[in-house]
């Protein structure tokens, strides 16, 4: 048997869920004013879709940061940590988890605080389905999806943790082998 049949019958085996379901908490971004150069000299890190690496999950190049003010003064908001950062508009398709509070642009939707699942698990799943989106995206002017449309859509998880658990770190071993030969 294949390996993309057997991860079909797999996928078929666990539960679908709604992304809706999955994160108690969906979080858009936002972009304080870029000509009041004094919001841009904070500590609090602002995520856009250039910082996030095409098809890895762990790494975001922070390039800038925020203060207090701009979060009072704009739409950004203040994400938590080991949150699931998904880019729905320019650069669709890129997923990262975020292992610190942060903001992002307006181009993201960030999930958070998850009942019963493995992060890294979703991440690989949600980069998994965000592929499929980007793909169905392609040819449009502006790339994108919005919030309501994504949290409509289903995952596969297993019912087991440790499940999880064991195909995310099997997923980033390969990902770690894959960025050596590379």
């Amino acid at each position: 048997m294949k390996i993309f049949e057997i991860y079909t019958v797999i996928l078929n085996t666990w539960e679908q869920c709604k992304l809706d379901d999955i994160a108690k908490i969906k979080t858009g971004g936002g972009t304080p004013k870029t000509a009041k150069p004094e919001y841009w000299s904070g500590n609090i890190p602002w995520i856009q879709s250039s910082d996030l690496v095409e098809g890895d999950i762990t790494h975001v190049n922070i390039n800038k940061f925020i203060n207090n003010n701009a979060l009072k003064n704009s739409a950004a908001k203040l994400i938590s940590r080991d949150s699931i950062a998904l880019v729905t508009r320019v650069g669709v398709g890129k997923v990262a988890v975020i292992n610190q509070d942060f903001t992002t642009s307006q181009d993201f939707l960030s999930l958070s605080d998850f009942d019963r699942s493995d992060i890294k698990f979703l991440a690989y799943q949600l980069y998994r389905l965000m592929q499929e989106n980007a793909k169905v995206l392609q040819g449009t002017s502006i790339k994108g999806i919005t919030k309501t449309e994504l949290i409509e859509q289903s995952i596969s998880i297993p019912n087991s943790g440790q499940e999880q658990h064991l195909i995310s770190n099997v997923l980033s071993k390969i990902d770690s082998i894959i960025t050596l030969h590379q």
